[in-house]
């Protein structure tokens, strides 16, 4: 003969059943694309979703969304959006945009999204950094106090550059701006090979945005022959990337030095160039439809050089005292050139410009001036 269990028995029998029930239960909010077109999606149904989410299209291609609207929102695409389709499903991620950081990244090159570009396979032990995190109050920061040397003359000496300061690089096109900034990195090879500590240490992230492929291959074979990759991330979103990884790389390039910030470390990161970054968003947002130092006396000298120069070429008698100001700013001017991707250490910096402004250098044969 059978028995039936007792009825608390049978309670706690139903209840273990239904609280295993939902243990591998799973619900996505999903809804569907109305429009597509221009790298720009429009979905229907999302109404929980985060502004900068990350979303994932039914065709594997993701996105994040922009724009928060009562009817629907705003994607925008990472990657082709020929795949997509009027009518696919599109799912939250429930995560909002985020990118690897660490010194895994080191010597790395890697796409808007943090996915390793340069053939060496995945990344090893990394965490995890969201893109866009609000930057510390101006209380919670410590004033500038401790240079970060270029290696360069003509910027260590008349516009000396600080760590936790922000500097624009300005002029026109093939200027030497990226030079500049090469030539920035390739300094600190020699500056952190002193170092007696992991704290001092100048950890550099280069993001190219908007430029070729083979501007960026040569950018790494530079670095790679001078040994400066092992202490650098070059992030890259080239002009045969989408505008949405144009936009996005400035913010995971700062997301990635952040990690060296928190970590007690110093980190430069060069964006080249935002003028790039502005039109890409200027892009996105009407198709989206948003509404869219002080001079030292070397300087002060080469500015009465060029105005003497300019008003003596309609005259040729001048007095001594003019001829030795046009003298000493021939040769003022030709103190702070010098070659390309040849950083000059600081204490060399000194000794020639001590030479220059205090008059060793003017008797000196123009040509052996450097």
């Amino acid at each position: 003969m059978e028995f039936s269990p007792r009825a608390a028995e049978l309670t706690t029998l139903l209840e273990s059943r239904i609280t295993n029930f939902y243990t591998n239960f799973q619900v996505d909010e999903i809804s569907r694309v109305v429009s597509v077109g221009d790298g720009i999606a429009r979905v229907y149904g999302l109404n929980e979703i985060q502004a900068g989410e990350m979303v994932e299209f039914a065709s594997g291609v993701k996105g994040i969304a922009l724009n928060l609207e009562n009817e629907n929102v705003g994607i925008v695409v990472f990657g082709s959006d020929t795949a997509i389709k009027e009518g696919d499903l599109v799912k939250r991620t429930g995560s909002i945009v985020d990118v690897p950081a660490g010194k895994a990244m080191l010597g790395r090159v890697v796409d808007a999204l943090g996915v390793p570009i340069d053939g060496r396979g995945a990344l090893s032990d990394h965490e995890h950094r969201r893109v866009k995190v609000k930057a510390p109050g101006i209380i919670e920061r410590k004033s500038v106090h401790e240079p970060m040397e270029t290696g360069l003359k003509a910027v260590d000496s008349l516009v000396p550059i600080g760590r936790g300061q922000r500097e624009l690089i300005i002029g026109d096109r093939q200027a030497g701006k990226t030079a500049i900034a090469i030539d920035t990195i390739l300094n600190q090879k020699q500056l952190n090979s002193r170092v007696t500590s992991e704290s001092e240490t100048l950890y550099c992230v280069y993001v190219a945005v908007g430029q070729k492929r083979s501007t960026v291959a040569q950018l790494v074979q530079i670095l790679s022959e001078a040994n400066a990759m092992e202490y650098s991330i070059l992030v890259a979103a080239t002009t045969s990337d989408p505008a949405p990884l144009q936009f996005l790389a400035p913010y995971s390039g700062c997301a990635m030095g952040e990690y060296f910030r928190d970590n007690g470390m110093h980190s430069l990161i060069i964006y080249d160039d935002l003028s790039k970054q502005a039109v890409v968003y200027r892009k996105m947002s009407l198709l989206l439809r948003r509404p869219p130092g002080l001079y030292d006396s070397p300087k002060l000298e080469l500015t009465q050089y060029r105005e003497v120069a300019a008003f003596a070429q309609f005259g040729s008698d001048l007095d001594a005292a003019t001829q030795a100001l046009l003298n000493r700013g021939v040769r003022l001017t030709e103190v702070p050139k010098q070659p390309q991707y040849a950083p000059l250490p600081i204490e060399k910096q000194i000794i020639v410009i001590y030479a220059a402004v205090n008059e060793f250098c003017d008797r000196m044969p123009l040509e052996k001036i450097s």
